[in-house]
């Protein structure tokens, strides 16, 4: 189960300074295929339905993925386990099937696995930080058990949480990534995004970034921020990305999860496959070298960003043989209005219409302003009472009303 002899590790990929293209968002193309249950969003498909979680690991890794992340968001005991969310089935298992799978796609072709731990809804109801840690901790050792590649902290609203994670996931002795969801403006608690990467830096992360929440190029930027604050720490680190596949321009600091429409109604707001050349491109020039996705990525998108690094990895996708660069398998269409769109410049310059003229094009975040230490973020594993419920739709009109 080791890696495969004559694999290089991710630090030396990093160091040579190779690109390393992440895979896409696993909770959310699974709830789509109907593997996932929106709301807990918890990966027990990896035991239930290892062949849905085999099968996406085999796309991105066919569409130019050089890591395949174990399928284990959220799937700590206390996530597991919360507002009643009765599953038969340990943490330990599911961390134990999802190790499985990644390394069984990974010896597939170039790629490493990654063992992933996420926030808790420990934290969240402000437990200790042994009470958090030990839950790192269980995880931990079954990556350790399975001997994964190298360590993900990844989705964390909160840098302190974050830094836990890395101090225990270092222990391990394998490198460690550790990636925020925030953008620009910081952590839930204020602390800057500079700050943040800083301190992850110095906690024991060599690979520092954000995943989710926020499109692209948000993410990129906050991403860039998170280099400059290093640099001038006088840290050194390297740094990795990835974002929704959702255009989110009118997001606050909470991200796509206060948007009116998150998470059933986002579909107009997906990332083209051009629009993914040129979030790649954008990245590798601000200096990140592992460029992945997060919610919303599928397939296409990844190798969208592998096309366009083509030149600089060297190499193309195997799932490229089904795509023309920039639209040339369009030679071959019937239609010869289709046929004249087989160019670069027509893709990159086209404006996707969302075909829904009642509908605005921007909203306005909720914006409750609710974060770890408020009374309504504790959580508890009975399911959410009706009583519960009306209170939060109450909040929900105030919300709006205001």
């Amino acid at each position: 189960r080791d890696m495969a002899p004559g694999k290089k590790g991710i630090l030396e990929r990093l160091n040579a300074g190779e690109v390393v293209i992440g895979d896409g968002g696993f909770v959310f193309a699974l709830e789509k295929r109907g593997y996932v249950k929106a709301g807990p969003w918890t990966p027990e498909a990896a035991h239930t339905h290892p062949e849905s979680v085999r099968q996406l690991h085999r796309e991105f890794l066919r569409a130019g993925s050089n890591v395949m992340q174990t399928f284990t968001f959220y799937a700590s005991d206390d996530k597991l386990e919360n507002r009643g969310q009765a599953l038969k089935i340990t943490g330990a298992q599911v961390n134990e099937a999802a190790c499985d799978l990644a390394r069984e796609v990974a010896n597939e072709g170039d790629a490493l696995v990654a063992g992933g731990v996420s926030q808790t809804p420990s934290y969240l109801s402000c437990k200790s930080e042994t009470e958090v840690k030990a839950i790192f901790k269980k995880q931990l050792d079954v990556f350790m058990k399975k001997n994964v590649d190298f360590m993900i902290a990844e989705y964390f609203e909160h840098v302190e949480e974050a830094e836990w994670a890395v101090q225990v996931l270092k222990a391990s002795g394998k490198p460690v990534a550790a990636n925020m969801c925030i953008g620009p403006e910081g952590d839930m608690h204020g602390v800057s995004t500079g700050e943040c990467a800083v301190r992850l830096v110095k906690a024991g992360a060599q690979i520092v970034g954000v995943n989710c929440h926020f499109d692209p190029m948000t993410c990129v930027k906050a991403v860039k921020m998170m280099k400059d604050a290093v640099e001038k720490a006088g840290l050194k680190a390297h740094y990795m990305v990835q974002p929704l596949a959702f255009h989110t321009p009118d997001c606050n600091c909470q991200g796509f999860i206060d948007l009116p429409e998150f998470p059933f109604g986002l579909e107009p707001r997906i990332l083209t496959r051009w629009d993914m050349h040129a979030y790649a491109r954008e990245a590798y020039n601000v200096g990140i070298r592992y460029i992945g996705g997060c919610c919303g990525f599928e397939p296409y998108h990844i190798r969208a960003v592998a096309e366009e690094l083509a030149t600089e990895r060297g190499i193309l996708p195997a799932a490229s043989e089904k795509h023309g660069m920039w639209g040339a398998g369009l030679e071959m269409h019937t239609k010869p209005w289709v046929r004249a769109r087989a160019r670069r410049d027509y893709w990159e310059q086209l404006k996707p219409a969302s075909g829904r003229p009642l509908c605005p094009s921007m909203s306005t975040p909720e914006g409750w302003g609710v974060t770890k230490g408020h009374a309504d973020l504790l959580q508890h594993k009975e399911a959410t009472s009706s009583q519960e419920m009306k209170h939060v739709v109450e909040l929900q009109k105030k919300a709006k009303s205001t």
